[in-house]
């Protein structure tokens, strides 16, 4: 199976470094995130796309649905692919980040889930998907999310979790066979 692995295009929460993992709150794809969306459909116009994978915050449904007008696929939300649960919803990333900075693989702050916990989430919806008969398909999901993604296929060691960086939109790919 070919997956094609892109994060989000941007909201406002982005743009003011804020958390957000809590699908109730109204995070939605701003006018940043819509053109970046179309850009990114048009870099996947010929993929020949089965299904779309997304999480349950709004923002990756909006960016799913702008890529997927030239393909008709099937969007399957799976709350596996949700953004990290920092604990901190709402509030400057740069507080979770010091939050977590003592130990930011096991760290839980204020009742969160830690990086591994996380970790161990999405690579259950990995070995999940390996298992379905799809031959190309789009996850689009959280830059924290696309970090487990991107380690595990690379064959990354839990410390560099936290290094990859992902762009609004950005792509990557792997043969998941």
């Amino acid at each position: 199976m070919r997956a094609y692995f892109m994060r989000h295009g941007q909201t406002d929460f982005n743009r003011k470094g804020l958390c957000n993992s809590d699908p109730r709150r109204p995070v939605y794809r701003n006018r940043t995130g819509l053109h970046q969306a179309r850009q990114a459909a048009e870099r996947l116009r010929a993929t020949p796309l089965q299904r779309i994978f997304v999480s349950p915050l709004p923002r990756t449904g909006q960016t799913a649905e702008i890529v997927n007008r030239y393909h008709g696929a099937p969007i399957d939300v799976r709350p596996a692919l949700n953004d990290i649960r920092s604990g901190h919803d709402g509030r400057p990333v740069g507080e979770y980040q010091r939050a977590i900075a003592d130990d930011p693989l096991h760290a839980r702050p204020a009742g969160g889930e830690s990086l591994i916990e996380h970790k161990q989430r999405v690579l259950g919806f990995l070995d999940w998907l390996r298992r379905q008969p799809y031959d190309t398909v789009l996850v689009v999901a959280h830059e924290e999310t696309l970090r487990v993604f991107y380690a595990h296929v690379h064959g990354l060691d839990d410390a560099q979790l936290p290094e990859p960086g992902f762009d609004n939109c950005e792509i990557f790919a792997a043969d998941l066979s």
